[in-house]
């Protein structure tokens, strides 16, 4: 693999645990052809409904008000208040990554217009004149938004995503986080410790080879965005698998390859994968690493995680992500 291999997009998740990713013009055009003449005019056009006319001025059902493009939930009734402005106002979005904001100078006057984060539709505009405990007032057009009363089911648009864990050692885990970090789909990739027989090492107590544990890294992503499979693919790209107890310039149990898998569907892939790569020959030496199911997962010490990104040092080189998920399409 080359360092300057070209980088391969990442997405973007909120805290609400939804992929805000902004969509490419093409798929929001697509999205806008289902729209209403009326929303089409206000989410794409920048259109205002007139006052006291739009729908849901008046709701007062509980529930979660969506774009009506893409379907990202942006306010719930619990933040809705009666503003007596003749649209509907919140006082706050269900998460602050939902909802994008830009200066409006149209009309005149200089206001902040607020949109969707996902596909950039036209919300309304918010305003320091709200209650507390937030002291805004978001004033939507109803033309804007669909509302899910609280039980209904909502579409797949409007669900939070649905991540999964798996984890892999291959030598320092310094490198090996940085490198999944990188990875499109991943939502988070955490330094730390399992595999072994005492609980809660530290880091000291791994490095003696007494607690037999791996430097591991945990890595949470989206299957929609990136396959196990993937992660597999580029994970046997980023090390040298064959090498025992090791890698590179580091030594001892603590460095072994392994990947450890968090139910029996990911241990039946992995070793797919691994029986793959060794009728293929893909490597020249016979493949070490350890495929077995997850033991407890122990977070490394604070100053361990993003390492690479605070001190600058690396210890693993390359993208592999741009080579395996070009190989996917």
């Amino acid at each position: 693999m080359s360092a300057k291999t070209a980088p391969t997009p990442r997405h973007t998740y909120s805290k609400a645990g939804f992929d805000v990713t902004p969509l490419s013009a093409p798929a929001v055009a697509e999205l806008a052809k289902k729209l209403s003449p009326e929303a089409f005019r206000v989410t794409q056009n920048s259109g205002t409904e007139p006052a006291f006319c739009g729908n849901l001025v008046d709701n007062k059902l509980s529930g979660v008000y969506c774009c009506v493009v893409c379907g990202l939930p942006l306010f719930s009734s619990a933040s809705k208040f009666n503003s007596g402005t003749g649209w509907p106002s919140f006082f706050a979005p269900v998460d602050p990554m939902h909802v994008s904001e830009k200066i409006d100078s149209t009309h005149g006057m200089e206001r902040v217009e607020i949109n969707c984060a996902r596909c950039r539709a036209h919300l309304g505009h918010v305003f320091k004149d709200g209650p507390e405990p937030t002291g805004l007032r978001f004033c939507l057009n109803s033309a804007a938004l669909v509302f899910y009363e609280r039980g209904v089911p909502m579409p797949t648009q409007s669900q939070p995503i649905k991540p999964q864990t798996a984890y892999f050692a291959g030598g320092c885990f310094w490198g090996v986080e940085h490198i999944f970090q990188e990875a499109p789909g991943v939502i988070t990739a955490t330094s730390g410790y399992m595999q072994g027989t005492s609980v809660n090492p530290t880091y000291k107590d791994v490095c003696s080879g007494e607690t037999g544990h791996a430097e591991a890294v945990q890595v949470i992503f989206d299957p929609a965005v990136i396959s196990f499979r993937q992660l597999l693919e580029g994970f046997f790209l980023l090390h040298d698998p064959t090498q025992v107890n090791r890698q590179g310039p580091d030594a001892g149990t603590q460095y072994r390859s392994g990947v450890f898998c968090s139910d029996d569907e990911q241990l039946a892939q992995a070793k797919v994968y691994v029986a793959e790569l060794t009728a293929a020959k893909k490597f020249d030496a016979p493949i070490a690493t350890n495929v077995q199911r997850a033991k407890t997962f122990y977070q490394a010490e604070a100053y361990h995680q993003d390492y690479v990104q605070t001190t600058g040092n690396v210890c693993h080189v390359g993208n592999p992500w741009p080579q395996v998920l070009g190989a996917a399409k």
